[in-house]
C-alpha cells in the first residue's frame, strides 16, 4: 500500500495533532529526488566498488592478507550499492521511473537481488510493518509468547534456530542472498517472476567473466566474504530497525500506519561513518512514513522536524539488547527472551484447568 494513499490516519500516542494531512506536508518538501545528488552517490558507491575488485584483482596474485581486507571493504561498500537499489525500488532515487528501473536492475544484479521480485515483497512489508495478523513477508520471523507456547515441538525448535544469532546474522543471510533469491515466490506476478531468472542469468555471466580473471577459486572465496558482510550487516540492520525496546505491533483493528512507522520502525542513530556505508538507513523511522524521500534526504528531513526529532534513538551500543529478543508478549506489549516463558505456561495450564 502506497503511503500517499494513507488519507485519514489515527494520531499516534503523544503527537494528537499529526493526522494524514500534517504529516504528508511535513514530508513532501524531501520527497523530490535530486539528479545532482543521486549521480554523486553513485560515483562515491560504484565507482569504488568497481576499483575495489580491481586491487583484489590485483593483490590476489600477490597475498590473500592484502586481498581479504579489502573483500570486507568491498563488503561494506556492497551495503550501501543496496540502499540504492532499495530506493530505485521506491522509486525515490531518481525522478525517472526508467532510471530507477535500470539502475535498480544493474545494483540488482551486483547485491544478487532480483530488482522486480524484491520491489513487490518489500512493498508488502511497508504495507504491513508492525501489523501482527500480517505477518510473514518480507519480515524476521517472529511469534507472540502464545503462539510459541501452544505450537508443535519441531515449531519450537525450528523457530528457535531461526532466532539463534549465529543462524540469523551468519547463516541466513548468505542463504537468502545466494539461494532463496534465485528462485521466485509462486505468488508472484508474471514480471517479478521473470526478474528472477533474468538476474539469475546475469549474474552467472558476471560470475563467468570475473572467474576468467580471478579464477573459480579466488572468485569464490572472494565473492563469497563480500557477500557475507553485507549480507550480515544488511539482516543486523533490518533486524535493529523492527525489533527494538519499545517497538510497535498491533493486531489489524488497532493497527495505525503513521504510529507503525514512527513507533514499530527504529531511529538507529550510528556513528557517521556508518551511517555513511549504511546509506542514512538507520532513520528508518522517517523511510517508514514516506519511502518517497531518497535516502541522501533522511537527515535533512529529519532535523528540519522537532516531531522526527522526539523519537527516541537506538544507539549502536544500546542495539545490541536486540539480541535477547525473541518473542511478542501482547499482554505486556513488548518483546521478551525466552525466560519469560515460564511465568506464561504456568498461566496457560491455569487458564486450561478453569
Amino acid at each position: 500500500m502506497n503511503d500517499l494513499a494513507m488519507s485519514d490516519m489515527n494520531p499516534i500516542a503523544g503527537a494528537p495533532q499529526l493526522r494524514a494531512p500534517d504529516w504528508k506536508q511535513i514530508v513532501a518538501p524531501y520527497q523530490t529526488p535530486s539528479f545532482r545528488r543521486g549521480v554523486r552517490q553513485i560515483a562515491n558507491t560504484l565507482l569504488p566498488y568497481a576499483g575495489i575488485w580491481a586491487l583484489m584483482a590485483y593483490t590476489v596474485t600477490i597475498s590473500w592478507w592484502l586481498t581479504l581486507p579489502l573483500a570486507m571493504l568491498a563488503g561494506a561498500f556492497l551495503v550501501r550499492v543496496f540502499i540504492i537499489f532499495h530506493d530505485c525500488g521506491h522509486g525515490s532515487f531518481f525522478k525517472s521511473a526508467a532510471a530507477n528501473h535500470v539502475l535498480g536492475a544493474i545494483t540488482g544484479v551486483l547485491t544478487f537481488t532480483p530488482y522486480y521480485h524484491w520491489r513487490w515483497e518489500h512493498a508488502i512489508h511497508h504495507s504491513s510493518a508492525g501489523d501482527l495478523d500480517r505477518r510473514g513477508t518480507g519480515d524476521v520471523w517472529t511469534l507472540t509468547v502464545r503462539e510459541y507456547l501452544e505450537a508443535s515441538r519441531w515449531k519450537k525448535f525450528a523457530y528457535r534456530l531461526a532466532r539463534n544469532p549465529l543462524v540469523l546474522f551468519l547463516i541466513a543471510p548468505l542463504f537468502l542472498f545466494l539461494f532463496m533469491q534465485r528462485v521466485p515466490s509462486f505468488r508472484a506476478p508474471t514480471r517479478e517472476r521473470y526478474s528472477v531468472y533474468w538476474t539469475n542469468l546475469a549474474i552467472g555471466s558476471l560470475a563467468a567473466g570475473l572467474i576468467l580473471v580471478f579464477g573459480w577459486e579466488a572468485y569464490l572465496i572472494i565473492q563469497l566474504t563480500v557477500l557475507m558482510v553485507a549480507a550480515s550487516a544488511g539482516v543486523w540492520l533490518f533486524y535493529v530497525q523492527h525489533q527494538f525496546e519499545g517497538v510497535y505491533w498491533e493486531r489489524r483493528p488497532d493497527w495505525d500506519y503513521v504510529a507503525a512507522a514512527l513507533q514499530g520502525s527504529s531511529f538507529y542513530k550510528l556513528p557517521k561513518v556508518l551511517q555513511w556505508f549504511s546509506g542514512n538507513i538507520g532513520y528508518h523511522h522517517i523511510h517508514h512514513l514516506s519511502p518517497r524521500i531518497p535516502n541522501y534526504h533522511l537527515e535533512r528531513c529529519h532535523r528540519a522536524e522537532p516531531l522526527f526529532q522526539s523519537v527516541k534513538p537506538v544507539t549502536l551500543l544500546g542495539s545490541f539488547k536486540s539480541f535477547t529478543f525473541r518473542l511478542w508478549d501482547e499482554q505486556r506489549r513488548k518483546l521478551v527472551g525466552y525466560r519469560h516463558l515460564r511465568e506464561e505456561r504456568r498461566k496457560l495450564k491455569r487458564s486450561r484447568l478453569v
